[in-house]
């Protein structure tokens, strides 16, 4: 069946599915770190759910607006749901600004050195970590699931799978190459209302992955935007269902893939 024809009904069956059942939140302190990845100082977000530990890690991973505070505010939301959640912010450390077209290899590096530091924290527990990227952080995400055999899922809020700095006809026809290494298991999210061409690359890549035997669940929401988790302008109903779907989903994911509840 063609990926026209396959997105309707993945659409179809979002559509009549209730919304998941808020996750049972709590309450998560938040602070400001550093760490090193080379010479430089990486900020970066840490938010520690209340309760006893050990708790499963995740790293959260910013797109190209940064870690502005909306999406420290997702970052939260995650942690309160009993996560410790390590979110660098790997656009402030290189003079980074909002919104950048070209994409600074140099920072996948500074993305994967959180996985360490994550994993060296006390309240972390020692099975392997989560991680969660927003757009191109979905990239940097990906990336991580590839080459760190600490990751053992991966959550894509509208993930860019392809390489930012790849030619136009690759960024329209092609994925990127390190989905045929792809081995953790997914959960990819998608506005129906996104642009065609990166929905329909999500699309292909959860096609490919099912090919290679990868577990992958896309889910296509009807009516929601781009940046359906943090958007402020022209929110559509689908957007705030989408919203707390996908939290909601990312918790119940996470948990069964890393061993919680």
């Amino acid at each position: 069946m063609s990926l026209a024809r396959r997105l309707p009904v993945a659409l179809a069956l979002v559509a009549t599915a209730a919304v998941g059942s808020p996750a049972a939140a709590g309450s998560a302190a938040v602070r400001t770190v550093e760490y090193k990845s080379g010479d430089l100082d990486i900020p970066a977000m840490l938010a520690t759910p209340s309760g006893p530990g050990p708790h499963r890690g995740v790293v959260f991973v910013h797109g190209r607006s940064g870690l502005n505070e909306r999406l420290r505010g997702e970052a939260r939301r995650l942690a309160e749901r009993g996560f410790v959640v390590l979110a660098p912010d790997y656009h402030t450390a290189r003079f980074i600004p909002e919104m950048p077209i070209a994409h600074d290899p140099a920072t996948e590096g500074d993305v994967e050195r959180a996985v360490d530091v994550l994993r060296s924290l006390p309240g972390v527990g020692r099975g392997r970590i989560g991680v969660v990227g927003i757009s191109r952080g979905g990239y940097h995400a990906a990336l991580l699931g590839v080459r760190r055999q600490e990751v053992g899922a991966m959550v894509g809020y509208y993930p860019h799978l392809v390489s930012p700095n790849a030619a136009e006809p690759e960024q329209a026809y092609r994925y990127m190459p390190e989905v045929e290494q792809w081995r953790v298991p997914a959960l990819l999210m998608v506005g129906e209302l996104d642009h065609q061409l990166r929905r329909e690359l999500v699309a292909r890549v959860a096609e490919r992955l099912k090919q290679r035997g990868v577990y992958v669940e896309l889910v296509v929401y009807p009516g929601a935007q781009r940046a359906f988790d943090f958007r402020r302008n022209d929110r559509t109903l689908g957007d705030d269902l989408a919203r707390e779907d996908a939290l909601n989903r990312t918790v119940r994911f996470l948990n069964r893939v890393l061993g919680g509840d």
